[in-house]
């Protein structure tokens, strides 16, 4: 370009038309950008596994517990000479919470969410589901603390007149206070997806002459019902993993045992235990923590990838 002419005026709408540079650099630039952030998760996802998968090699070589007693075994005393590692009363005392906090907040969670979706009035509708969500938002330790300050005191004054003692850290106090935990989990994933079924699907079975309970329970439900199973399994995994709540709530006592009414120890609250406790770093208890988070770790796998089955399998898909 020779000094006598000019630059021609390039607009800012031609700066980022279809083909130029600066337009092909932002979407180059845009598209290392996301691909930076789902490396991240798959990279800590991997890191979580190979760190839960070298210590817990490490554990069983200096132990000398084999997998099959460390994962049937019925004693978890590590103090003893030899020690032992069983982990079945951890699993036991998570289960018995996850299922007894599931019983609570599944009906409700569910019922919460037909109210919502198929009856509830608009403005009642925009006042009810954010007041639910919101327990969501309370610190899990604040569970805990209502657990020994109201539900456990309530459990004594209705069953202890009739002869059944009721300890002060107990499993039906932590089922409970960990389903009303979970309860907006339920309700909120529910009504999403029970919203989500089109609308002439109602219309149709009101014209046949339906009632308002048969097309939530017979039309809406089923055709939402892989949305709703899997918001009860995500649900099921929140419960097997929560732990300030269960801590303060049912103890620390490694047991098997149907009496609701007992401590039990789950397997999240040994890690606190062991974590917060006198084992030195190296030791075979220290060690222990990894062995038991890798047994959690696979249970809540279990559980997502039954989710994604679940959704995959009876997914409702509407043109």
């Amino acid at each position: 370009m020779s000094p006598t002419e000019t630059r021609p005026f390039v607009s800012p709408d031609e700066l980022w038309s279809t083909g130029s540079p600066l337009r092909s650099f932002a979407e180059s630039a845009i598209t290392v950008g996301l691909f930076l952030c789902a490396l991240v998760t798959v990279l800590t996802t991997t890191g979580i596994i190979v760190v839960l998968s070298v210590e817990s090699v490490e554990f069983f070589r200096q132990s000398g517990v084999s997998l099959f007693d460390f994962l049937t075994g019925t004693e978890l005393k590590p103090e003893l000479s030899p020690p032992k590692y069983g982990i079945l009363p951890l699993v036991w005392g998570t289960l018995v919470i996850a299922a007894g906090s599931t019983m609570i907040a599944l009906p409700i969670g569910l019922l919460s969410a037909i109210y919502l979706s198929e009856y509830a009035p608009k403005h009642v509708r925009n006042l009810l589901k954010p007041a639910l969500e919101l327990l969501a938002g309370i610190p899990t330790i604040v569970y805990g603390y209502l657990a020994l300050l109201i539900v456990t005191p309530m459990l004594k004054a209705i069953f202890e007149p009739i002869g059944i003692r009721v300890e002060t850290f107990n499993a039906l106090s932590a089922c409970i206070v960990v389903g009303v935990m979970i309860i907006p989990l339920v309700s909120s994933l529910s009504e999403d997806v029970l919203s989500a079924v089109p609308r002439g699907l109602r219309e149709s079975a009101y014209g046949l002459g339906a009632t308002k309970f048969e097309v939530s329970t017979r039309i809406v439900l089923p055709a939402a019902l892989s949305g709703v199973v899997a918001s009860f399994i995500l649900a099921l995994s929140r419960a097997i993993g929560e732990t300030m709540a269960v801590v303060l709530a049912a103890g620390m006592r490694p047991r098997i045992t149907l009496n609701p009414f007992t401590s039990v120890e789950t397997m999240t609250t040994y890690i606190v235990a062991v974590t917060n406790g006198e084992a030195s770093h190296g030791s075979p208890k220290y060690l222990s923590l990894f062995a038991v988070g890798m047994a959690l770790f696979v249970m809540t796998l279990m559980l997502n990838i039954l989710s994604g089955l679940v959704l995959r399998r009876y997914r409702e898909v509407y043109q």
